[in-house]
This record gives C-alpha cells, structure tokens and sequence, in this order.
C-alpha cells in the first residue's frame, strides 16, 4: 500500500485539477453540465484514480488505476483542445495546462512501469 498524499504525481494532479475548475469558470453559462462539466469530472478522476489506487493490495490493482488516470488525463487534454477551438479558454491557460497534463502522463506512466 502507497500513500497517495506523498506522491509528487497526486499532489500535481490536485493541483491541476484546481486550474482546471479555475479555468473553466468563465466557461458559457450553457456548458455548465456540457464540456465544463467534463472538463472538472475527468481532472477530479485523475488525482481520485491515482488516491484510490494506491490503497489497493497489490501493484498490478495500483497499476490498472494509473492507467484509468492517463485515461482521464488524455480526456482532460482533447477536452481543453475542443475547448480552445472553440474559444471557451484563452491561449495563454492552453499554454499553461497542456505542459502541465503532459508532465502528469509522463510521471504516472514512468511510476506505473515501476509497479509492474
């Protein structure tokens, strides 16, 4: 058993999914229960999976949650593109929160390898 609060990869992911819930408050009124509320569930679901997953018996339970968490981080990413195509949030928030998703997958992926 791991504990989720002192992994570097949970403490990012909380942090991100704050960004996220910033970043989406000035999202249209009438995406509030469309891609705003997408955009929040998925971003919650990585730093859940990766707390969830770390209680789990065996490192093979932990490693399926890291995947469920790059899942959901690869939602977050195509949902903050489609978001930006179709102008819901500026440039200079894409620029901040792709690299920062990136460096989540990058880290979760890395650790998952050292569960298997």
């Amino acid at each position: 058993m791991h504990q989720f609060k002192e992994l570097l990869i949970w403490k990012k992911s909380r942090l991100f999914c704050s960004k996220i819930y910033n970043a989406t408050a000035n999202f249209p009124s009438e995406e509030k229960f469309g891609i705003t509320n997408q955009l929040r569930r998925a971003s919650v679901s990585i730093a859940s999976n990766i707390a969830e997953g770390s209680s789990r018996n065996s490192n093979k339970e932990f490693a399926q949650f890291l995947e469920i968490a790059i899942g959901s981080a690869y939602e977050v990413e195509t949902q903050l593109l489609i978001s930006s195509d179709l102008g819901f949030i500026n440039e200079e928030d894409i620029t901040e929160l792709i690299p920062l998703l990136e460096e989540i997958i990058k880290m979760t992926s890395r650790f998952r390898t050292t569960l298997l």
